[in-house]
C-alpha cells in the first residue's frame, strides 16, 4: 500500500511539474486540434505574444488568428501530421491589436485522448532579429577596429547590391522622410509618373502625384494613407487609388506604404506602387463579356422556352394541299413576297390556314434560319400587352421576378406573326405602330431604347377597312401592315380541293390510329363537296377524324349537318330557292343571338369538347374576344 501511495504521489508531482514547465516556459507554446480548428491550451508566453488572454485564445478559431497565412498553416499542419515534426518560417499571427506578427513555428505531433494534436513552439522573428543585432553589436565592440572596418566594407557592398535591385525592379519605389519629403525614387517610379529627379526629390510627394481624387476633388494631405504610415507606424495599403502624371492625366494604382523604423523611432516610409490600368481594363472586358454571355444565355433560354411551347401546339397540317386556282394564286403571292422584307397582311375566315401562309412565307425567305415567333393577339390580356410584346425588367410590376425578353426581341432578325391582329385594343395600337415604323422599343420598367429588325406578318378574320371606318382600328397601323395583302380563300371557294384534303387528313390520322378504316367513298366525297363548310379546313379535319373514330367494321360514315347541306343538280327542273337578304345590323344581331344561344346551351363553358367554342367551331380565344366586343352578358 505504501509503495502504491508513493507512486501516486510521484505521478501527481511529475504531472504538476510538467504543467508548471508548460505554463512558465519563456517560449510561446500552444496545443491545437487541427481537425476541430480550435486551440486546446496555451501558456502565458503565448498570451503575451499575441495580446490575448487564455480564454480569448481558446474561444477563437485557428483560422481567425491566421487570416492571411491560413493556407500555409494548413500545409504545415499536414506536414507535421505526416512526418511527426516540422519547422516553418514566416507564418504570421494576428495579434489583438490587428497587427500580424511574423513568426517561426517548431511543431510536433502528439496524441491526447486518442486524438492527434499539434504542440507548437512559436518564435517572434522580429524579437529574434533584434537579439541578433544586439549580439552582433556586442561582437563588433569586442572585435576591435579591424572588425568594424571589415563590416563596413560588407555594408557598403550590400548597399550597392540593394541600390542595384531597387533601380532594376518594374514597380515604382520611393522613400519619404517624416515630413513627406521624397528622398529616393527609382527609375520605374519616374517613368510611371513622367517625372525627373529634380521634379520629385526634395519635394512633398503628396502634392506631386497624389493631390486629387479620381473625380478631381481635393485630396487632403492629412487623409493620405501614404503619410499615415509615418504617423502610426503601421503598414497601409491602397487597393485602388489614383496617381497623377506630370501632364495631369490620372492612372489607377495599388500601393503599400511601409514605415521605416530605426531605434524604435519612425524615420520615414517606403512606398511601392504599380500601374493597374491594364488589369482593370482586362477585368472590365471580362465583366462586359460575362454580361453579354448572361444576356445571350437569357435570350437562348427564352427562345428555347418559346420553341418548346410551340412544339406542344398541335400542327393541323404541314403543307398546302390542293390544286384549285384559288390556292395556286396564294402560292404565287407567297413566292413573290417571300424574297422581300415587306409586311404582309393575311386575311380570311377562321380555319382557312392563315398561319400556314405565314409559315410558308418565312420558310421561303432569306431569313428562314432565324426564328418565326407567333403571337396570338386575341389571347393576350390588356394589362400584359406591353410585357408580352416588348418584354419587362425585374420588378416592373407585381410578379416580374426576372428580366424577360418580349416577342419582338425574340424575333429580332427573323419574323413575327401577329395572329388575330384585329383584336388588339385601339389604345394599345400606337405602341405597336412605333415598333413597326421605327424598329425601336423599350422594355416595361426600363428607359433604355433597343433596336429590333423584324419582318412582320399579320393575320385577321375581320374586315379591317370597316374597323378603321368605325374607329376600332388605327388607319396608319392598317396601311403599315397592309403592304402586301394575301387573301386566304374559304373552303367553299375551292371545292375541287376537298377530296385531296380529305384523303390527306385520312392518311395522316390513320398513321396514329390502331385500326385502319377504308378509304372514302365517292358518295362521301360528293356529300362533302355539297357542304358549305363554315368552319373551313379545320372543320373538314374534325369531320374526317370523327368519321374514323365512329367507323364500324372499318367503314367510314361522313356525318354532316343536314341544315347546311346543299343538293346539287344539273336538272333544269330544279326550282330556284328564295333567298332572304338581311341588313348588316340584322346579321350582327343574328350572330349575337346565335352566340348567346350556344353559350346558354353550354352553361357559358367556353373550352373543352362540351364548350361553346367547340359548338360554334371557333377558337376559344376568338370566342372570348367576341364576347367582349359584343358585350355579351350571362342571363341571371
Amino acid at each position: 500500500m505504501f509503495g502504491n501511495d508513493a507512486n501516486d504521489e510521484w505521478s501527481k508531482l511529475a504531472y504538476w511539474m510538467r504543467s508548471a514547465a508548460f505554463e512558465q516556459c519563456p517560449q510561446a507554446l500552444m496545443l491545437l486540434d487541427p481537425i476541430k480548428n480550435r486551440y486546446v491550451d496555451c501558456n502565458q508566453a503565448a498570451c503575451r505574444l499575441l495580446g490575448y488572454d487564455r480564454m480569448q485564445i481558446l474561444e477563437t478559431s485557428i483560422s481567425s488568428i491566421h487570416g492571411r497565412d491560413l493556407g500555409q498553416l494548413i500545409v504545415f499542419s499536414e506536414q507535421v501530421l505526416e512526418q511527426g515534426k516540422a519547422v516553418s518560417r514566416l507564418i504570421r499571427y494576428r495579434s489583438s491589436d490587428g497587427y500580424y506578427l511574423p513568426c517561426e513555428l517548431n511543431a510536433a505531433r502528439t496524441v491526447v485522448n486518442q486524438r492527434e494534436m499539434l504542440i507548437v513552439a512559436i518564435t517572434d522573428l522580429q524579437e529574434q532579429q533584434a537579439l541578433e543585432k544586439l549580439n552582433n553589436a556586442d561582437k563588433m565592440v569586442r572585435g576591435g577596429i579591424l572588425e568594424w572596418k571589415y563590416l563596413q566594407s560588407i555594408f557598403q557592398e550590400g548597399e550597392q547590391d540593394k541600390m542595384l535591385m531597387l533601380t532594376s525592379v518594374g514597380d515604382g519605389i520611393y522613400c519619404v522622410d517624416t515630413n513627406g519629403i521624397c528622398t529616393f525614387i527609382n527609375p520605374a517610379a519616374k517613368r510611371l509618373l513622367g517625372r525627373s529627379d529634380d521634379e520629385v526629390l526634395g519635394q512633398n510627394i503628396h502634392y506631386v502625384h497624389h493631390h486629387s481624387h479620381g473625380d478631381g476633388s481635393h485630396y487632403p494631405v492629412e487623409q493620405c494613407p501614404i503619410y499615415a504610415a509615418i504617423r502610426d507606424g503601421v503598414v497601409h495599403e491602397g487597393k485602388q487609388e489614383v496617381f497623377w502624371k506630370q501632364d495631369s492625366t490620372p492612372f489607377p494604382v495599388e500601393f503599400t506604404s511601409t514605415p521605416i523604423i530605426s531605434d524604435s523611432t519612425i524615420i520615414g516610409a517606403i512606398v511601392v506602387f504599380r500601374d493597374i490600368s491594364e488589369r482593370l481594363e482586362t477585368e472590365q472586358r471580362l465583366k462586359d463579356t460575362l454580361v453579354e454571355l448572361s444576356a445571350l444565355k437569357s435570350r437562348l433560354e427564352d427562345e428555347n422556352e418559346y420553341l418548346q411551347k410551340e412544339m406542344l401546339i398541335e400542327q393541323r397540317f404541314h403543307g398546302f394541299v390542293g390544286e384549285s386556282d384559288a390556292i395556286k394564286s396564294v402560292l404565287k403571292k407567297i413566292e413573290l413576297v417571300s424574297k422581300s422584307g415587306a409586311s404582309v397582311l393575311v386575311t380570311g375566315e377562321s380555319g382557312t390556314g392563315k398561319e400556314l401562309i405565314a409559315r410558308a412565307i418565312h420558310e421561303a425567305s432569306p431569313i428562314s434560319d432565324k426564328p418565326l415567333i407567333r403571337v396570338n393577339c386575341a389571347a393576350i390580356p390588356r394589362e400584359l400587352f406591353e410585357s408580352e410584346f416588348f418584354g419587362h425588367v425585374k420588378g416592373a410590376f407585381t410578379g416580374a421576378l426576372k428580366d424577360r425578353l418580349g416577342r419582338f426581341e425574340l424575333a429580332n432578325g427573323g419574323t413575327i406573326f401577329l395572329d388575330e391582329v384585329g383584336e388588339i385594343p385601339i389604345e394599345l395600337q400606337s405602341k405597336l405602330l412605333r415598333v413597326l415604323q421605327e424598329g425601336q422599343l423599350e422594355r416595361l420598367g426600363e428607359e433604355k431604347t433597343r433596336n429590333v429588325n423584324v419582318r412582320v406578318i399579320a393575320a385577321t378574320n375581320r374586315d379591317l377597312k370597316k374597323e378603321v371606318a368605325q374607329g376600332r382600328f388605327r388607319e396608319d397601323l392598317y396601311f403599315r401592315l397592309n403592304v402586301f395583302p394575301i387573301h386566304s380563300p374559304p373552303l367553299r371557294e375551292r371545292k375541287e380541293d376537298i377530296p385531296l384534303l380529305a384523303f390527306h387528313f385520312l392518311e395522316k390520322i390513320n398513321q396514329h390510329s390502331e385500326h385502319k378504316p377504308n378509304k372514302l367513298k365517292k358518295t362521301d366525297l360528293e356529300k362533302m363537296q355539297s357542304y358549305s363548310w363554315p368552319g373551313n379546313i379545320r372543320e373538314l379535319q374534325n369531320v374526317v377524324e370523327r368519321a374514323i373514330i365512329t367507323a364500324v367494321d372499318n367503314t367510314i360514315k361522313i356525318d354532316l349537318p343536314a341544315i347546311s347541306s346543299v343538293k346539287t343538280s344539273n336538272s333544269a327542273d330544279v326550282q330556284e330557292c328564295s333567298i332572304t337578304v338581311y341588313s348588316d345590323n340584322d346579321m350582327q344581331e343574328k350572330v349575337k343571338a346565335n352566340m348567346l344561344a350556344a353559350l346558354e346551351q353550354c352553361d357559358w363553358k367556353l373550352f373543352g369538347e362540351d364548350g361553346a367554342a367547340k359548338l360554334l367551331d371557333m377558337k376559344p380565344t376568338t370566342l372570348t374576344s367576341r364576347i367582349k366586343r359584343m358585350n355579351l352578358v350571362r342571363k341571371k
